[in-house]
């Protein structure tokens, strides 16, 4: 049985006296919001914090309201099943449709919006309990040296597997952050760096208060698609975020695609995108036109040995799940047909 370290639970009741525990305990302490991903983490090892804070009771971080600009505010401790369903969400099809593909039903009625923008990166050699591990040697991100993904690596390939951030860029979103040091705000492409061990840009002590999203355009169409072992529960194989607006003719515009779960952070498919800008999707030449987005996306995308799963078949799925979620986008957020 794998047992939970010793530490100390503290429940504030303000953001303030979050954030006055976290400045005050330093490395010791963790901040807890659904708990999903750090409980099981704590379990095998990865970390053993002296005190956890946990937010639940942190009204700061609590409810979606739309904002002046007709955008929404989405506080982090919003759950996953209430973000997939909420009404004014659905405004934004990728963003529910990611939500409601996270775990699976019981783990999204407790996990949160921050905790999987905030989520660790993962790795087959990491995410294992401390016994394999010792065993093994540790690895990059945890007590070794090595990289077991890269011989011979120096930088860790980690990663990111949170199936919201693709999302959240590809609609532009800003992130409402507070610390020791005050109030910052960081779109979410500035906010993710590629590096495995510490993929995200916060700063210690520092908490995810809120997500911002633009208002959509009158002809947005976006979805989402994930592929991965199981339909429910498990971590993206990959994940595939698109979006983009449709005027009355037909064109497209403001086009994005951002793909995950390949590596440190999610990237962004830009000469798939070039293709995609201006294309006409009522002509006859538009299925040449997916076929080459999706051509195009699979060029650029190259999936390491580091999650469960052929690497090599992550890699053909690219274009497979590309048209797929393009598919789904034109068809005004229907669902993605999965495997």
């Amino acid at each position: 049985m794998l047992r939970l370290p010793e530490f100390t639970l503290t429940r504030p009741e303000s953001l303030d006296a979050a954030l006055a525990l976290l400045k005050e305990h330093g490395d010791a302490a963790l901040p807890i919001a659904g708990g999903t991903d750090l409980v099981p983490n704590m379990k095998h090892g990865l970390f053993e914090p002296k005190m956890v804070v946990s937010l639940a009771d942190v009204p700061e971080l609590h409810g979606v309201e739309e904002t002046a600009d007709g955008g929404l505010r989405i506080g982090a401790m919003t759950t996953l099943a209430s973000l997939a369903v909420h009404e004014s969400v659905q405004r934004y099809p990728v963003l529910a449709q990611a939500a409601s593909l996270i775990a699976g039903p019981q783990l999204r009625e407790v996990g949160t919006l921050g905790g999987n923008v905030m989520l660790d990166t993962r790795c087959q050699w990491y995410n294992q309990t401390y016994f394999w591990r010792k065993a093994l040697g540790y690895c990059l991100k945890k007590d070794g040296t090595e990289c077991h993904v890269v011989k011979g690596g120096k930088k860790c390939v980690a990663a990111a597997s949170n199936d919201t951030a693709p999302a959240l860029m590809s609609l532009g979103a800003v992130l409402e952050l507070a610390g020791p040091e005050g109030a910052r705000e960081v779109t979410i492409d500035e906010f993710y760096v590629a590096d495995g061990i510490v993929n995200r840009d916060v700063r210690q002590g520092e908490l995810l208060v809120a997500v911002r999203i633009p208002a959509p355009a009158a002809g947005h169409r976006s979805a989402y698609g994930k592929l991965r072992t199981r339909g429910s529960i498990d971590f993206p194989l990959l994940g595939v975020a698109c979006s983009f607006d449709l005027d009355a003719a037909g064109v497209i515009a403001n086009a994005d695609l951002v793909v995950t779960a390949l590596q440190a952070r999610p990237t962004r498919a830009r000469k798939a995108i070039a293709l995609l800008e201006g294309a006409d999707t009522s002509g006859e030449g538009f299925e040449a036109v997916i076929a080459a987005v999706a051509a195009a996306a699979r060029k650029q995308c190259h999936p390491l040995p580091n999650i469960p799963g052929d690497h090599e078949y992550r890699r053909e799925m690219v274009p497979v799940y590309v048209t797929r979620t393009l598919r789904a986008a034109l068809d005004e957020g229907g669902p993605v047909h999965h495997i």
